[in-house]
């Protein structure tokens, strides 16, 4: 039997690697959960800011083909994202809904105006973009008046940021706790296995060669771990869709999958390197040292 298949980690404790590989999983799954929660906070915000309406009201003798002609030169502004007509009626029809009765039949006649609702791109909906875009549309002679919840989206945007910052620093802080456990995992798992490498390096075994095979399970074992991690990612995904059926409105499988991608990486990139940095410490190691 040569000197690599004696020294393959093949041919150690399977019991050492499984619970590396469980240990490598769940430390990307924590890392990976985070970045799900990163993802849908910046769907979230991206769907408030972009639901944020200002109600634009028309005049009261302008006819509803000149409220249309309006509308179409708003969808046109760059700001823009989308814009909704509601005529006179349809704005009674709602009014009567929330109120719970008929206010027409009380009043006589219909005192409401037509309007456009506008929604703006997500990062135009802050008060510094849309004070100026106020002051072009109320230029408009068809324009009465613009109303919108400055302090809502005041609030909005400094909530956001705040939590932005915070969700930012929690992830820095789990990234660098993730790198630690699974370094600290894979140092223990070669802890075993020093006076083997000592022994292949006293024989004559260079230390590449040395080093290769464990370094190869090394990405395998970070492979396998990035895998078992995303199936429970993705069956978390499901189970909380079907716990938050709103959460749908927040799926973004295209940011999913560079989530898992990035799993996939880290799980690679951190084992095979804390496997390199593990085994050369042992190969720069005297005998007497491997000892304590």
């Amino acid at each position: 039997m040569s000197v690599i298949e004696q020294g393959s980690p093949r041919k150690k404790t399977k019991s050492v690697y499984i619970s590396t590989v469980i240990s490598i999983a769940l430390v990307l799954l924590m890392t990976g959960l985070l970045g799900l929660i990163l993802v849908h906070a910046k769907n979230l915000s991206k769907y408030v800011k972009e639901n944020i309406v200002l109600n634009v009201i028309v005049n009261d003798n302008v006819n509803e083909g000149d409220v249309l002609s309006l509308q179409k030169d708003f969808e046109k502004d760059p700001y823009v994202l989308r814009t909704e007509y509601v005529s006179k009626e349809l704005a009674a029809k709602n009014l009567k809904e929330d109120l719970g009765e008929d206010f027409v039949e009380y009043l006589g006649h219909n005192p409401l105006l037509h309007s456009v609702d506008i929604y703006m791109k997500e990062q135009y909906a802050n008060t510094d973009s849309i004070q100026p875009f106020i002051e072009k549309i109320s230029k408009s002679s068809r324009v009465k008046e613009v109303v919108y919840q400055e302090s809502l989206i005041d609030m909005v945007n400094k909530n956001i940021r705040i939590i932005g910052i915070v969700v930012l620093a929690f992830t820095v802080i789990l990234l660098i706790i993730a790198i630690a456990l699974i370094n600290n995992t894979i140092r223990l798992a070669i802890y075993s296995q020093r006076f083997l490498i000592k022994s292949m390096q006293l024989i004559g075994a260079t230390k590449n060669f040395i080093r290769k095979p464990y370094i190869l399970y090394g990405v395998i074992h970070g492979l396998i771990g990035a895998l078992i991690a995303i199936l429970l990612l993705l069956f978390t995904l499901q189970f909380a869709q079907k716990q938050i059926p709103e959460l749908v409105f927040l799926r973004n499988w295209y940011e999913f999958g560079a989530i898992f991608l990035i799993v996939v990486i880290l799980g690679i990139l951190i084992s095979g390197l804390s496997t390199y940095f593990a085994v050369t410490k042992y190969l720069r190691a005297k005998s007497h040292s491997l000892y304590r």
